[in-house]
């Protein structure tokens, strides 16, 4: 006999320190995934832009401010730009791997290095790899954690695996692929790019399965840190009407 479903109950969490507006204060709201129907639940909460981490879905719930905005590919109608392709030609060496979701010891390595170079006042800057097995591991939904790697050296051996350099933990959802958190060799100047390939690698790989999104998380316009994410067109934006599509030209970067 199926479980019947409960409708979740929803916290607050204090308000924090805004990591992406200076002076401002977030909040979120959040519910825990547990049961039978968590995979469900996961699904109808990333329509209406919650995020996961680990057993838990939040989104911001700020008071006086909806900066923080749900953005979503549609994988079925990117076409990559003249510098996007020029990207995929430039790694088209790579070797991808949908793993199950299970911390390496490696992966945690290029994940530290990651912080360091980007993010170094962050706050995932003090994880050690306990609370990184944790956020791999402690999944109640679909996740893999896609790898990048160069291919072995020659002579490598039988069994012998390139180096890593890239990874991102990803959620199935009903209708597309959620990324919930990538890191890559942000140091290598001989492999540039890499973050924007790996979005492009799932936006590839949703619309190869016949998902019909790549959802990216939240975007705050006028930040810099988050202006990568409307270089993948056609992309949409969820606000009190719903998902609409973003107008605004974007320049190539290239």
């Amino acid at each position: 006999m199926t479980a019947p479903f409960r409708f979740p109950r929803f916290f607050v969490t204090s308000p924090a320190p805004c990591p992406y507006l200076p002076g401002r204060q977030e909040r979120k709201v959040f519910t825990e995934l547990n049961g039978p129907h968590a995979a469900e639940l996961n699904d109808a909460l990333g329509r209406i832009g919650f995020r996961r981490s680990q057993g838990v879905a939040y989104r911001p719930s700020c008071a006086g401010c909806s900066a923080c905005v749900s953005v979503r590919v549609v994988a079925g109608q990117f076409r990559p730009n003249a510098s996007q392709r020029k990207l995929l030609r430039r790694h088209e060496d790579l070797e991808v791997t949908a793993c199950r979701p299970w911390a390496t010891e490696e992966q945690f390595r290029l994940l530290r290095r990651y912080l360091g170079a980007r993010h170094p006042g962050g706050g995932m800057a003090g994880m050690d790899e306990e609370d990184y097995a944790d956020m791999v591991e402690q999944s109640p939904v679909d996740s893999v954690v896609i790898e990048y790697r160069e291919r072995p050296v020659e002579g490598a051996g039988k069994g012998a695996r390139g180096r890593l350099v890239g990874a991102c933990l990803t959620d199935r959802q009903a209708d597309g692929l959620s990324m919930i958190y990538s890191f890559f060799d942000a140091g290598d100047e001989i492999r540039p790019g890499l973050g924007n390939l790996i979005i492009m690698d799932h936006i590839l790989r949703a619309h190869a399965a016949g998902l019909s999104y790549v959802y990216l998380g939240y975007w705050v316009k006028g930040s810099a840190r988050m202006a990568y994410k409307t270089r993948f067109r056609p992309i949409e934006v969820l606000g009190p009407a719903g998902w609409s599509r973003l107008a605004e030209p974007v320049a190539d970067p290239g």
